[in-house]
């Protein structure tokens, strides 16, 4: 079935790993996998192209049918496979109003998250500003704020809408774990600490681990004092 699927990704691209997570837990495993390097710029290649006219990855085909935003892809596999793997729309109301919420809030979380990598990563040292810095990491610290009192509303051991794993901790978990990837404190943030080594030993979750980061566990320390 997921044969005739294709995904170009970069390693610990969040919006790459949330698709990967999609299929995952969807069981649509044994799909065209193509792993792409950024150092090399191969997600700028004529193959990206070809799906992607933004050069950007995800790039995703399902046949015939192509979903490259991240977002979407993950409610089309949902849509597509209903009846197949993990249930990702919830049937309450009340849960379903919540992983929609938490999932578009996370795009927020995400931007703000970019906003301070790529300041330090990709402005020029000469051009950087440390106000502008400082600005970003201080909106990156209210939103962290926020989600860490969302986790501490839901109770210990809770995902994101509830106590079922959703499309919302599907799109926002990688996010999550770039921010630890990155020095977060788990002691300042101790409800996003715990929410993180949960997930983390999920099997979709542990079976798309960013391969870079398997064979450097260190990580960096840009958001350690965040």
């Amino acid at each position: 079935m997921a044969r005739n699927m294709t995904l170009l990704w970069g390693s610990g691209s969040p919006p790459c790993w949330r698709v990967m997570i999609a299929l995952e837990e969807k069981k649509l495993q044994g799909y065209n996998s193509r792993l792409l390097s950024f150092d090399k710029e191969e997600h700028k290649s004529q193959e990206v192209f070809n799906i992607n006219p933004r050069g950007q990855v995800p790039s995703f085909k399902h046949g015939d049918i192509i979903v490259n935003e991240s977002y979407a892809a993950c409610f089309y596999l949902e849509s597509q496979f209903k009846s197949q793997g993990t249930k990702l729309i919830p049937d309450s109301k009340e849960e379903q109003a919540l992983m929609y919420q938490r999932m578009f809030e996370g795009l927020t979380f995400y931007d703000k998250l970019t906003a301070v990598i790529f300041y330090e990563y990709f402005v020029p040292e000469g051009e950087r500003l440390d106000s502008a810095l400082k600005r970003h990491k201080d909106a990156l610290t209210m939103e962290l704020k926020l989600w860490e009192g969302y986790l501490f509303n839901m109770g210990s051991g809770s995902n994101l809408a509830g106590k079922s794993f959703t499309l919302a901790d599907v799109v926002v978990f990688p996010t999550i774990g770039t921010l630890f990837r990155f020095g977060l404190s788990e002691k300042r943030y101790p409800k996003l600490g715990e929410y993180y080594a949960l997930l983390r030993e999920r099997p979709s979750i542990k079976a798309s681990w960013p391969p870079h980061w398997l064979e450097n566990t260190k990580g960096q320390d840009t958001l350690k004092d965040v």
